[in-house]
């Protein structure tokens, strides 16, 4: 299934504005995250854009950018709008929604967000163990209710949530906001209004499940970096060279 990988970027970030432009070794954020995504050899990429400052340094790198309404709600919205842009004939049957906050993700997980869809679910997302007290205890930090069978490496996710969940003893799993939908999945995604359970933990994944959509997380060994806030960026910085 091969498929096309979006990149969603603003500059309106709440803790940390304008962060997919910020300077890591002498490059935007953005474009490392758009390099990312093509070493990984799945499908063409291009970056949806709200702004066309970001549309201007992805093209200064040679990537393709999609000029977007800045005012749609979220990245799902905006990489369906530049889905429709970049191929109205439905040539490509799965999308990648990559963050454009991970500049250091290895690109290998891009493929393993795509397994979920050719087990036959709609939705494809990661997880990763989670390590110690204060991740779990981290609101920051959106945990999966799921259970991988002896073996499996593809489990249905149950539900999503801020907290500590589920209670008792027993790994916990780290949500990695990366997806993989069938288009069709997409489409109707975007189509819904927020949901209850979306409003009240304010996870929009949640709008797809209580919609009946299924959703599948492949595990990986460790939660890729994400830069959220100032100390996030300089950590960034140090691990990029610059």
């Amino acid at each position: 299934m091969r498929p096309l990988i979006l990149i969603p970027a603003r500059l309106g970030s709440t803790r940390l504005p304008g962060k997919v432009l910020a300077d890591i070794a002498g490059t935007p954020m953005i474009v490392h995250v758009l390099r990312r995504a093509e070493a990984a050899g799945l499908g063409p990429v291009a970056v949806a854009c709200g702004e066309a400052e970001i549309a201007e340094a992805v093209r200064a790198a040679g990537g393709r950018a999609i000029l977007t309404d800045p005012d749609l709600p979220s990245g799902s919205d905006r990489i369906f709008a530049a889905l429709r842009e970049l191929d109205p004939a439905g040539a490509f049957e799965a999308v990648i929604n990559l963050q454009g906050d991970l500049p250091a993700i290895a690109p290998g997980c891009l493929a393993d967000v795509l397994r979920p869809l050719a087990a036959g679910y709609d939705i494809g997302t990661l997880v990763a163990p989670v390590t110690s007290a204060e991740e779990a205890a981290a609101p920051s930090v959106v945990k999966c209710v799921c259970a991988f069978p002896e073996g499996a490496e593809i489990a249905p996710a149950l539900y999503f949530s801020r907290n500590a969940v589920p209670a008792g003893e027993g790994p916990l799993w780290h949500h990695i906001g990366i997806y993989a939908y069938r288009r069709a999945a997409l489409a109707k995604f975007v189509s819904l209004p927020p949901s209850p359970l979306e409003l009240r933990e304010k996870l929009e994944q949640l709008r797809a499940l209580e919609a009946g959509l299924r959703i599948g997380v492949a595990r990986i060994s460790e939660a890729p970096f994400g830069v959220d806030t100032p100390a996030d960026l300089e950590r960034a910085r140090q691990i990029l060279g610059g």
